[in-house]
């Protein structure tokens, strides 16, 4: 399923070649990043992010709040659209004008810190004691830390109770499920409904399930020197996966599948009301819940207890990173420390940056996170004993991933590839992005 921005949408190449042009003048020059203090000794700091209207207007009031403490210190908002993010931020950094606080999403994140753009964190005053140690190190790169997560994810199997009912079929124990009964779940509720009702939408759209899959399997999507960390065998299953619930009818056609991912979550087979399952970040729970008007309820990934470990992980949603170009060091770590620790600003923040990472903070703001968002945090809560680790961030490049996953995976919903075909010509297609 397509992912929310800034989990899986793949940076523009003309971002990647202007950051790789010119970003190492950054490590060069001791220049301020376009931010400084006034002749009054005023610190003044700018920070980047992305987002709708509601967040720049949540992330303003944190702003007011910061700087209400913290007289001096004047924090400019830099933000835009996730469309236009990764151009604007490529541009300012390759100029030597990049914000001094930046949101960074993980798979850009190596490609900053490998050439020299952000601060390694642990150098600076920031209070990492109460971040969820399953995502604590998911900012670190060759024994630095260039990423701190504002907040975790999990991807997930959100499905429908109502439509399970509608096809007549008992909805799964997520604790025990396997693949196969996965499979055949979805298959029944398309024949028991007369195909009214889809088991489940396309899961080859997003690389994160294949990651689960993966991990179960004792692999990994990719290892922490950002090379390739599963085998051939083990992809072309996942794809064969497809195939099964494309044969059996448990999903929709290859045609309408195209169509479905083109329209985003708003289309969903679960918002429309079409559909019993669907695979998103546990953080889309709310806005897919209000769209088809349902108590649509988070499930374990299959195959949790059918292998020798679980694949499930926790995401970092967002990273807050603190620019190699920045005069104020101390400044902008006193931001992100508020950021990620301050009640003030978690009251504010919630969970629109993911779960916050701060462990005391998540359970401070629990009464007061939206109904769907606590469902989110207990079911975080639930799966959390049984992830094993993280991942490491990916490799350069892993931002085209996406759509090469994306064509894959239709040629292989349309039947002009095998499963076997698919794996190879991912490997190498990734491979050649990342290399």
């Amino acid at each position: 399923m397509r992912a929310e921005p800034g989990s899986g949408r793949p940076l523009r190449n003309s971002s990647v070649l202007k950051l790789s042009a010119a970003i190492a003048a950054v490590t060069m020059a001791a220049t301020a990043c376009g931010s400084g203090g006034g002749d009054d000794g005023n610190v003044e700091l700018r920070f980047s992010w992305w987002g709708a209207d509601d967040r720049h207007s949540t992330t303003q009031q944190v702003i007011d709040r910061f700087e209400a403490q913290n007289p001096g210190i004047t924090i400019t908002p830099d933000y835009t659209d996730w469309g236009s993010y990764w151009d604007k931020l490529a541009t300012g950094t390759a100029a030597n004008d990049a914000p001094d606080i930046i949101t960074q999403e993980e798979r850009y994140l190596r490609e900053y810190a490998d050439r020299g753009a952000l601060l390694d964190l642990n150098e600076l005053d920031i209070d990492m004691s109460s971040i969820d140690e399953l995502v604590v190190d998911s900012g670190d790169l060759d024994g630095n830390r260039y990423g701190i997560a504002t907040g975790v994810n999990a991807y997930a199997i959100l499905a429908d109770p109502q439509a399970f009912e509608e096809a007549g079929v008992e909805m799964p124990d997520d604790s025990t499920w396997t693949w196969d009964d996965y499979i055949q779940i979805a298959n029944e509720i398309s024949e028991k409904s007369d195909n009214e009702i889809f088991g489940t939408q396309s899961m080859g759209y997003n690389e994160s399930g294949f990651a689960i899959f993966a991990r179960q399997n004792g692999e990994s999507l990719y290892n922490e020197d950002g090379s390739l960390g599963f085998s051939e065998a083990t992809l072309e299953k996942w794809f064969d996966y497809s195939v099964q619930l494309q044969d059996g009818g448990g999903q929709p056609s290859a045609a309408e599948n195209v169509e479905i991912e083109a329209g985003g979550p708003d289309q969903s087979v679960i918002s429309t009301n079409k559909g019993a399952m669907a695979h998103f970040w546990s953080n889309q729970l709310g806005v897919i819940s209000a769209t088809s008007g349902r108590d649509v309820q988070l499930l374990r990934y299959p195959g949790e207890t059918e292998f020798e470990r679980t694949g499930m992980y926790f995401k970092p949603a967002m990273y807050y990173s603190v620019s190699a170009g920045t005069d104020h060091p101390e400044e902008a770590a006193k931001f992100v420390d508020f950021l990620l620790n301050d009640n003030e600003a978690a009251e504010l923040i919630l969970a629109d940056r993911g779960l916050p990472a701060n462990v005391n903070v998540r359970a401070a703001v629990l009464d007061a996170l939206p109904e769907a968002d606590a469902r989110t945090a207990v079911f975080l809560a639930d799966i959390e004993g049984g992830i094993v680790d993280g991942n490491p961030p990916p490799p350069i490049g892993a931002g085209e991933v996406v759509e090469i996953i994306k064509r894959i995976t239709d040629d292989v919903h349309f039947g002009n590839i095998t499963p076997a075909e698919a794996a190879k010509r991912f490997m190498s297609e990734v491979e050649q992005a990342t290399g």
